[in-house]
């Protein structure tokens, strides 16, 4: 009979941030695989939750070697609970090894969904929200990381990453270099801790802020690159969305394709292709 394997999020900084659904988790499951044990007994101290369950050391320099051991115990079918220092297991913290032996084993996989440094950063910082991507860590040489940032130079969308204080004056500067100096940005320091702060303004300010010395757990959100305006006179536009429609897609569709790819607005999309059709 096959356990189960529960990823619990766990609170950034304030222990209220959860709710009674890890409490009971952490109160009965088997085994708890914990990224560090001490924070482990304080946070159920916090939260005033007694446990019996196996605690079992999960951080990234042991993960491979825990590994067998917590598939023969979910083989066994006892309920392991994957905890990490703070936010969800995998998100650029133990766990991911973990969860794949676990699909491949058959074995069923939940979550006590809980906070997460990369939303919360994201919903802070002021920065468009629509579309994001996650980067995790940027690379810790330098050359590695201004190579990193530079193939980023185009992302349109908003971009999350997670720094340590004593690289943080290095990344920006890197970023500001690779991105443009004025490209809006946002630290988040110590999220929902005693010592919270966000920091917003262009590249090349934050970095000189952060030469200062920064303390703390850090999320670096950065705005997309702007789209560069593409300039079609009325006759190209109806021949890119004609394009389009050769391509299959409706003329709604393909005047809406257009719009995006130029940036324009639809209006001026449309009469282009009602000017070119009179004609």
């Amino acid at each position: 009979m096959s356990g189960r394997l529960v990823l619990g999020g766990a609170p950034l900084g304030q222990p209220g941030d959860v709710g009674p659904r890890l409490r009971e988790v952490m109160g009965t499951a088997d085994v708890l695989a914990v990224e560090d044990t001490r924070r482990l007994h304080r946070l159920a101290s916090d939260l005033g939750v007694t446990f019996t369950g196996r605690v079992v050391t999960f951080h990234e320099s042991v993960e491979k070697a825990r590994l067998p051991g917590l598939m023969t115990a979910l083989a066994e079918g006892a309920t392991v609970l994957l905890l990490t220092d703070a936010g969800m297991p995998s998100v650029s913290d133990p766990g991911y090894t973990l969860v794949r032996a676990a699909i491949e084993a058959g074995v069923p996989i939940t979550s006590v969904p809980g906070p997460s440094a990369v939303t919360t950063a994201l919903a802070v910082s002021g920065l468009p929200v629509d579309r994001f991507c996650f980067e995790g860590f940027l690379p810790r040489k330098g050359g590695e990381r201004r190579s990193a940032l530079a193939a980023l130079a185009d992302e349109r969308r908003t971009m999350v990453f997670f720094e340590s204080p004593h690289r943080l004056a290095d990344a920006l500067a890197d970023a500001a270099a690779a991105f443009g100096a004025s490209r809006e940005a946002a630290v988040c320091r110590e999220l929902t801790k005693t010592y919270e702060e966000i920091r917003r303004g262009p590249l090349a300010e934050l970095a000189e802020w952060a030469a200062e010395g920064v303390k703390g757990e850090i999320t670096l959100v950065v705005a997309g690159a702007v789209a560069a305006p593409v300039h079609l006179d009325a006759t190209q536009l109806a021949a890119a969305v004609a394009e389009e429609e050769a391509a299959g897609a409706t003329r709604k569709d393909a005047i809406r394709a257009v719009v995006v790819r130029t940036g324009l607005p639809r209006r001026t999309v449309y009469d282009a292709v009602v000017a070119a059709k009179g004609s």
